[in-house]
């Protein structure tokens, strides 16, 4: 196939009812099994699995596609590029051809045996989705600790209040869709969005949505896919629903990572004048000098803060790490100080023109100023940091 894909394809001609997709990354011991649970579940009732397996490590297609030689409806698709979790799924659905189509975690922490009664609510065509909830009557997170727990609050409610949906547990990556529905959204559909489901439903606010209760498993093999780049998927996940791509979502994390920056800088500036951190002299010029140590302080400290946040959330997909992280760092900093001296030309150009002095007066004109400085640097440091520094680069 095309895009990097090869796809291993059930050889009967029999369209089954109901699509199975399974992403798969590293999930060589627990395919097999979750192949056998979803049999069980639908027995009577034809069906196929398709599996989308992002080139695992572990040889996970190859099991796939060992499953496949005696099994008739499984379909194994090996991904070679623009490998994630959205991506595989919605790959696997444009080569499933059930008149529905279920999405369910390789990983056993999804409970198949609920997959006939999410059937049953969108065949009955009072629903578009089904949602496998947690949330819900029936439903439950198992073992999960408190912050966990939490942070699934916290999610839920950001979807809720953002995109304005009503399901219980939008952050469900199994669910279950009509076909109708799938091919209406799958257009608009962002391939590297964080979860499927919240892609169909925060854009489409149409869609009849039931949920049916399951109780959320431990994971028996393997390791988890959940680390603290997922805060950050899911962050740019509702940037993107909620403005749209007219605006990189990737730059409002930026943004905000600035802000951060500048409520540390504030703070250890302020620390250090209360501490008495001495001023210095650099004997280069009279107009500068003396320098405040506070000032040098701040802004180094920020520089560093900026970098370590940027490098583990802004830029994930780029990021640097061991011995590499120092270069990089060295790098940032010069970027930095572009960005300050830009910052500086732009309010000194605009303090000698006097352009805002006669339109807001002395002190409004210098905060406005400022502003502008700053805003003008941000843009600056974007460009030179995702040009030069955490450009795109094959991993």
């Amino acid at each position: 196939m095309a895009g990097g894909t090869e796809l291993r394809r059930r050889r009967d001609d029999v369209p089954p009812v109901l699509s199975v997709v399974t992403p798969t990354f590293n999930e060589a011991e627990n395919l097999p099994l979750l192949v056998e649970a979803v049999h069980r579940a639908l027995d009577g009732i034809p069906h196929e699995v398709v599996v989308a397996d992002d080139d695992s490590p572990d040889g996970t297609w190859q099991v796939a596609e060992r499953l496949a030689e005696r099994d008739q409806t499984i379909s194994v698709l090996r991904r070679f590029h623009d490998h994630g979790l959205s991506a595989a799924v919605l790959d696997g659905m444009t080569v499933a051809r059930g008149e529905y189509l279920a999405v369910i975690d390789a990983d056993l922490q999804h409970d198949p045996s609920i997959l006939p009664a999410m059937l049953d609510e969108v065949r009955s065509g009072g629903s578009d989705v089904a949602v496998g909830s947690r949330s819900t009557e029936g439903g439950g997170y198992g073992n999960w600790t408190r912050g966990r727990r939490f942070v699934s609050w916290v999610a839920t409610f950001i979807a809720r209040v953002v995109l304005r949906v009503t399901v219980s547990d939008p952050m469900s990556g199994f669910f279950l869709i009509s076909r109708g529905a799938y091919e209406q959204g799958a257009p608009g559909i962002n391939p590297r969005g964080f979860k499927i489901l919240l892609e169909f439903i925060g854009r489409d606010r149409t869609l009849r949505v039931t949920e049916v209760g399951y109780e959320f498993r431990l994971r028996r093999h393997g390791e988890t896919k959940l680390n603290r780049s997922v805060i950050r998927s899911y962050l740019l996940a509702v940037a993107e629903l909620r403005l749209g791509r007219q605006v990189d979502p990737a730059f409002l994390l930026y943004v905000l990572v600035g802000m951060v920056g500048l409520a540390v800088n504030s703070l250890v500036f302020a620390v250090a004048e209360a501490a008495g951190v001495p001023r210095f002299d650099t004997g280069l010029n009279e107009a500068i000098d003396p320098v405040y140590g506070s000032f040098v302080l701040s802004v180094n400290v920020s520089i560093l803060v900026l970098f370590g946040l940027n490098n583990e959330f802004t830029f994930w997909e780029q990021r640097y790490r061991g011995w590499k992280l120092a270069p990089a760092f060295v790098v940032f900093w010069f970027m930095s100080l572009v960005g300050t001296l830009v910052h500086v030309a732009v309010f000194t150009f605009l303090e000698n023109s006097g352009f805002l002095l006669g339109l807001l007066g002395a002190e409004a004109s210098r905060t406005v100023q400022n502003l502008v400085g700053a805003v003008v640097a941000l843009v600056v440091n974007w460009y030179l940091n995702t040009t030069y520094l955490w450009r795109r680069r094959t991993r």
